[in-house]
């Protein structure tokens, strides 16, 4: 264990994504910054996510900006980071290296210090390329191992698949996988190695020996991060912390548990206990957390939960004793391997702090929550919510076909629709897969490059036509259009890089962005034209007012005065206002 652990706050970017939809405005990230650079995080995750579509999409708001500004208040007292997937950065397809190289070396001109780089795959291939640019620009590459758990079947569908002739796998997930993981990206070039469960569902144990185990096997940082959705994430930021970690990520309270991370407070709380240091101004994260409290108000018609943790000031509140005794327990289980009984004392110090109890139908289904929640959104929508639980059934077999992808975004959701699609297929009578995603075809294919498992070629020629594996083809990829804006001044829709990467990246949503912003400039600029028009009218108007008489018959029988007859309508300026 370390004497001293960084602190990675993911407030910001992950902490609002998970728990708000991402829809805090540039006002209310403005509030909480001073602050931010007071409480001496190491990092502080910032943009990238659904940060870049989001604040386009639903704030009209600029992300580069956005970045920009965050940057220009933080300085180096924290090292910014942004998440990215690597060659695919935010969307469902690869991109060829111009973009990747674009984007990566504007990110760290903007401010990222940090790129956490992953790829839903774990195909370290579509990482190589943003290591490189990353660095080149003189950024930290982040690299992730994203943790995901083995399909699991229940016996009779293990007897079924024996009877038809088709061998289900064994083991895939293993400790070892992670760990060899680790050490590949090492090897590429990686400045830090990232454990990521996004959808919280590392048991403590298996964390503390995975991070054990990439500890032993190299000989750079490695971050842990998880989510506290089914139940399992303090408990595994603790063990994490006791076998080697070099650093956590926390949300701070207000935007913490549930879907989110594990608050930062419980874990400087068993930080102190187990003594050991994170250098974080707590003065200035209580401060914060007092803001965020009033932002996550303004926020409730994003807040899917609603519940609000226990007032709570770590620099001078006292614990009762028995809340207090269960720090001590559960550091105690933690270093003994106790799973069950870790697990049941960390849950009970989360509810003490009235956070969310554990997603129940997550855990057991063993599937990330915004994976579960968007098909039984697709089926609600259909009115088909009674199909779900063969959803679930089927899940782990369109899984193996599919290669056994890691269930994290996008492959969770690519993996979830098919399988929504598979069960209404059979509930109108109709075989698995006739219905079928593109994301789906192109994973079957190979675009999205190489699966933890070999697809059947059989499989694929029923999905896609072909027997052979199709990988990426950067020449296949086609530059979103830019046009003129004839009816706006004639100006290009996308007028810098930044805004061109905008637009490949984010077609629709940053081609709405940047034309209502065109448009809304060119508007701008004809009211300032006609106010000028008005005020030059008016400025004459007076003068001529203040004129004699004799004088005013004078000038405009000397054609020496005029009110800009050709130019100006009068009736346009000529009122009471």
């Amino acid at each position: 264990m370390n004497k001293t652990i960084k602190i990675r706050d993911i407030t910001l970017r992950d902490g609002q994504q998970s728990l708000f939809a991402t829809r805090m405005t540039q006002d209310q990230v403005d509030r909480v910054l001073p602050l931010f650079k007071e409480a001496n995080f190491y990092a502080m995750e910032v943009w990238g996510g659904a940060v870049p579509d989001s604040v386009m999409r639903y704030l009209d708001e600029d992300p580069w900006l956005r970045l920009e500004k965050i940057k220009e208040c933080i300085g180096d007292s924290s090292k910014l980071t942004a998440l990215s997937r690597g060659r695919n950065l935010f969307g469902y397809n690869p991109y060829p290296d111009r973009v990747i190289e674009g984007f990566n070396r504007n990110a760290v001109k903007s401010g990222i210090d940090i790129m956490r780089i992953f790829d839903a795959l774990n195909d370290t291939n579509n990482i190589k390329s943003t290591i490189k640019y990353v660095k080149e620009n003189g950024g930290l590459a982040d690299c992730t191992v994203c943790y995901t758990v083995d399909p699991k079947f229940r016996k009779r569908d293990r007897v079924r698949a024996f009877l038809q002739g088709k061998r289900l796998p064994g083991k895939v997930f293993t400790i070892e996988y992670f760990v060899r993981k680790a050490m590949e990206l090492e090897k590429l070039g990686a400045d830090i190695v990232t454990i990521k469960d996004m959808a919280g569902l590392i048991p403590p144990v298996k964390s503390g020996i995975i991070i054990d185990l990439i500890k032993q096997q190299t000989d750079i940082p490695v971050n842990f991060h998880t989510h506290s959705t089914p139940g399992y994430g303090l408990a595994s930021v603790l063990t994490a912390i006791i076998n080697g970690a070099d650093i956590v990520d926390t949300s701070i309270m207000n935007f913490a548990g549930g879907p989110a991370a594990p608050a930062f407070e419980i874990i400087q709380l068993f930080c102190d206990k187990l003594g050991v240091k994170t250098n974080v101004n707590l003065e200035a994260v209580v401060k914060i957390n007092n803001v965020l409290k009033d932002i996550r108000k303004e926020l409730e018609p994003f807040d899917t939960y609603r519940i609000f943790p226990r007032e709570f000031d770590i620099t001078k509140d006292k614990l009762p004793k028995e809340i207090d005794d269960l720090f001590e327990q559960a550091i105690e289980y933690a270093k003994q391997h106790k799973e069950r009984d870790l697990l049941e004392t960390t849950q009970k110090i989360e509810a003490y702090f009235n956070f969310p109890p554990p997603a129940e139908n997550v855990r057991k289904a063993e599937i990330p929550g915004g994976m579960y929640s968007n098909m039984l959104a697709q089926l609600k929508q259909m009115k088909l919510e009674d199909l779900l639980p063969r959803v679930l059934e089927i899940i782990p077999s369109v899984r193996v076909d599919a290669g056994c992808p890691p269930l994290v975004t996008p492959t969770s959701q690519i993996v979830g629709v098919q399988a929504v699609n598979c069960v209404i297929d059979e509930n109108n009578g109709k075989p698995f897969y006739t219905s079928k995603s593109t994301q789906f075809v192109n994973l079957v294919k190979g675009i999205y490059g190489k699966t933890p498992l070999p697809i059947d070629p059989e499989f694929r020629k029923k999905i896609t036509g072909h027997r052979e594996e199709t990988p990426y083809n950067p020449e296949d990829y086609q530059k979103p259009e830019n046009p003129v804006l004839d009816e706006l001044g004639a100006v290009k829709l996308a007028q810098n890089e930044k805004e061109e990467l905008l637009l490949e990246l984010f077609p629709t949503v940053a081609a709405n962005f940047l034309h209502n912003r065109i448009e809304k400039n060119y508007m701008q600029q004809i009211q300032a034209i006609e106010d000028e028009k008005r005020k030059k009218y008016l400025e004459e108007k007076e003068k001529y007012e203040s004129l004699s008489a004799e004088e005013k018959k004078k000038r405009l029988l000397d054609g020496l005065y005029n009110y800009q007859w050709s130019t100006v309508d009068r009736e346009d300026y000529d009122d009471d206002d």
